[in-house]
């Protein structure tokens, strides 16, 4: 039978649970306990021998739903969703790591993982910041204490497109876990698993929600990595198949002891949003390569940060690796314009703090995302005094273009 489509796939994930009394979506489970008649049964869920479940803060029939349709998503083998995209990064790493270990992450990281990978320091953690969009700058920092390479397939704002295949060959070469977020490029648009990433993570909250009215993060096993030879696996998660030992590990750490779990509500609102994903963002890709052109032409603006457009410099490998260039760019106004009042005079984007939502966002980077960073650390990673990122929506193009165009009319 052929494979059915990405859609199709996601449309009817749940009702191919065999769910109660016909329901074509996973009910919402509120229950945080779950009894048994037989305290056996109850045994074997604590001891992995039964995959029911226990205790709502390590799963729920409701993140089991969530966690298949992501996991199919991404074909890979095993899924975990957390309360939110840090959680899910955070948990990811902390429980895989170890004192005295040394990892390799983007130069470019979005500001709060920015943050926390600074913070593993305070842990023994060490952290070299390298630039990923060449990948044998990333192999000039491999240290016999490696243990892994994380970073994003678009960086959030300035756009840079990470080396894929290069740093693949180069975990591949090193035997150096690879971890790869997808929030920017989610399965619809990139196969993070046929690229070679081990570890696939991101933001469930941005555009496979899109609606912005629920939290949430994950964590695919791809099933490609050897966790046999991985010297951070604990004793007691070292089951019979090793491919399962550290989505096994992360589960019960990041979930059972460090709390990051999310809520049946918000992994329902997730999967409804989830069915729209494809439809989504053909609509958003298609007004960001409009709108970066628009903004291309314009006299007020003074540089477009937009893998769709050929002046990037990752252009040709963003058009290898990525059906659609994604929805987020980002513009330099020209240097006497003033950015603020710029985005007090737009009528329909929103100025807001949010990513892959089906209303267009704009937010000026440095007082707000990437200002705890600092003015010499913003320029390192390129990100102007007036740059604005722009997360594009789903409204009508020449909408968009009318609202924009007025706004820049008003800059002197």
């Amino acid at each position: 039978m052929k494979a059915q489509g990405f859609t199709t796939q996601i449309v009817h994930s749940d009702r191919r649970l065999n769910l109660e009394s016909g329901a074509v979506h996973q009910p919402k489970h509120q229950s945080v306990l779950f009894k048994y008649d037989d305290v056996q049964e109850l045994v074997d869920v604590f001891q992995g021998r039964n995959p029911s479940h226990a205790y709502a803060r390590s799963s729920t029939p409701s993140m089991n739903a969530l966690q298949n349709l992501i996991c199919n998503m991404d074909n890979g083998l095993a899924s975990v969703v957390f309360s939110t995209g840090m959680a899910a990064i955070s948990a990811t790493l902390l429980t895989l790591l170890k004192q005295g270990d040394h990892i390799l992450v983007s130069h470019f990281l979005f500001g709060n993982t920015n943050s926390f990978m600074q913070q593993l320091n305070q842990y023994g953690i060490e952290v070299s910041f390298v630039d990923v969009t060449d990948s044998q700058h990333v192999a000039e920092h491999i240290k016999p204490n490696t243990r892994l390479l994380f970073c994003e397939t678009i960086a959030n704002p300035v756009t840079q497109v990470a080396d894929v295949v290069g740093l693949t060959a180069l975990c591949e070469a090193h035997h150096l876990l690879f971890i790869l977020d997808t929030t920017m490029t989610p399965a619809y648009l990139f196969n993070a698993k046929a690229q070679g990433a081990h570890l696939i993570t991101g933001s469930l909250t941005k555009y496979i929600s899109g609606h912005g009215n629920a939290l949430g993060g994950w964590v695919t096993d791809t099933g490609t990595f050897d966790w046999s030879t991985y010297p951070n696996i604990n004793e007691s998660y070292k089951g019979a198949d090793p491919k399962l030992w550290a989505i096994t590990q992360i589960k019960k750490k990041g979930l059972r002891d460090m709390g990051g779990s999310i809520s049946s509500e918000a992994c329902h609102l997730i999967s409804v949003g989830a069915e729209t994903l494809a439809l989504r963002l053909d609509r958003i890709c298609a007004n960001a390569l409009n709108l970066a052109a628009f903004f291309q032409r314009h006299p007020k603006v003074k540089k477009v940060y937009y893998p769709g457009l050929p002046q990037h410099p990752q252009h040709q490998r963003a058009a290898s690796l990525f059906k659609y260039f994604g929805g987020l760019m980002s513009i330099d106004l020209i240097e006497e314009a003033d950015p603020f009042a710029f985005l007090n005079s737009l009528d329909l984007v929103l100025n807001a703090t949010h990513l892959g939502d089906n209303r267009t966002l704009a937010i000026p980077v440095a007082p707000t995302i990437y200002y705890e960073m600092g003015a010499a650390r913003r320029a390192e990673m390129g990100v102007s005094d007036n740059m604005i990122r722009l997360s594009i929506g789903i409204e009508d193009l020449d909408d968009l273009i009318a609202d924009f165009n007025q706004a820049l009319d008003k800059i002197a």
